[in-house]
């Protein structure tokens, strides 16, 4: 059996170069996009003293080497989230980054270890702005690409239709017939509530699986393939024990400000109002390496100079969206290597 071809046999780069032209056109308007609204474009360094704090984000690490022979441990961040927010302490205003980021055991049709997030964020503004600008950049970016509509597999989305909101417990209540706010509160989350729930509603649950496993499990299985279909989806206020780097809603402590937008089925940006309490995210950091080395037997540092930067950072609101995905869509591309120019090579499966 032949080997398949690499990505730059000849025959492969013809086919794929309709899809990096578009990208082309694309981020030419995204950068026009922000430069039209007062944004600054800004560039953070890849090399981070942590690469950030979620239980199931893997890094890539390597080692600093200084003159003087000391040696430390940096990672290739798998975000420009705490660069940026320095940048906003620091004092700037409206800033958006084109970053390449890295994330470690991830490869597939959606995934692939080095690819670029578009992050962008706002100071004194709600994040229901930044979901205005979502909609906004589908819409420009589509255009850029000379396409009326994002498709993947069997979906398709309108880019220029309004963008149905919903919140994360309407959508568990719809698509899963799950009172989910039924089993959190603003301290605690019950699991053996949500794990008898979504039993009745015929999804699997381990014996070890945790509040979170349960809570992705129905997202994966049950919310995500309805959400973005015919249109774009934004799916908002998450519960506090998914928050992240969000902070609580005013109207309702058990639920955060942190949406995501999805279309044809697929995550395309995670958004946050700010959380600003360094002693409130310090915990978060705390508890998502403690899930991290019990699923994973290791854990990565809790940068103290982000920390430190956070209570110092006036609020903001700010969104990671997964630029290639959004090139995906809007080309009718069916695997990320598709859209980017020099894909990693997989020695076991060239591309």
């Amino acid at each position: 059996m032949n080997a398949p071809s690499p990505w730059w046999a000849p025959h492969v780069h013809a086919d794929r170069r309709p899809f990096l032209a578009a990208r082309a056109r694309i981020t030419g308007a995204a950068r026009d996009f922000f430069k039209s609204r007062g944004f600054t474009e800004v560039e953070s360094a890849t090399l981070q003293v942590s690469p950030g704090n979620e239980a199931h984000l893997h890094a890539f690490a390597t080692e600093l080497q200084a003159p003087e022979q000391t040696r430390s441990r940096l990672y290739l961040h798998t975000s420009p989230e705490f660069a940026c927010k320095k940048l906003l302490a620091a004092g700037e205003r409206r800033i958006f980054d084109f970053a390449r980021v890295f994330r470690n055991r991830e490869r597939g049709a959606l995934h692939h270890p080095e690819f670029t997030l578009l992050e962008w964020y706002r100071v004194n503004e709600g994040y229901e702005i930044i979901m205005d600008d979502c909609a906004a950049l589908l819409a420009a970016a589509a255009h850029a690409a000379g396409t009326r509509r994002l498709s993947f597999r069997d979906h398709i989305a309108t880019p220029f239709a309004e963008a149905e909101r919903m919140t994360v417990a309407q959508a568990f209540a719809r698509f899963a017939n799950i009172d989910l706010l039924a089993t959190v509160s603003a301290e605690t989350a019950d699991r053996n509530a949500l794990a008898r729930a979504a039993g009745t509603a015929g999804i699997r649950v381990a014996d070890d699986d945790s509040w979170a496993d349960v809570f992705s499990r129905v997202l994966v299985e049950r919310i995500e393939p309805n959400l973005g279909l015919g249109r774009p989806t934004l799916l908002y206020e998450y519960p506090v024990a998914e928050a992240a780097l969000a902070r609580p809603t005013a109207h309702d402590p058990r639920v955060a400000e942190r949406f995501e937008l999805y279309a044809c089925g697929v995550e395309l940006a995670n958004g946050f109002g700010e959380l600003t309490d360094a002693a409130e995210q310090r915990r978060r950091f705390e508890a998502e390496m403690a899930e991290k080395e019990r699923l994973h037997g290791e854990r990565y540092p809790v940068d103290e100079d982000f920390l430190a930067a956070l209570g110092a950072m006036p609020p903001a609101s700010g969104v990671a969206l997964g630029f290639d995905r959004l090139v995906m869509l809007l080309t009718g591309a069916q695997r990320i290597e598709q859209v980017i120019w020099t894909p990693v090579v997989d020695r076991g499966n060239p591309e």
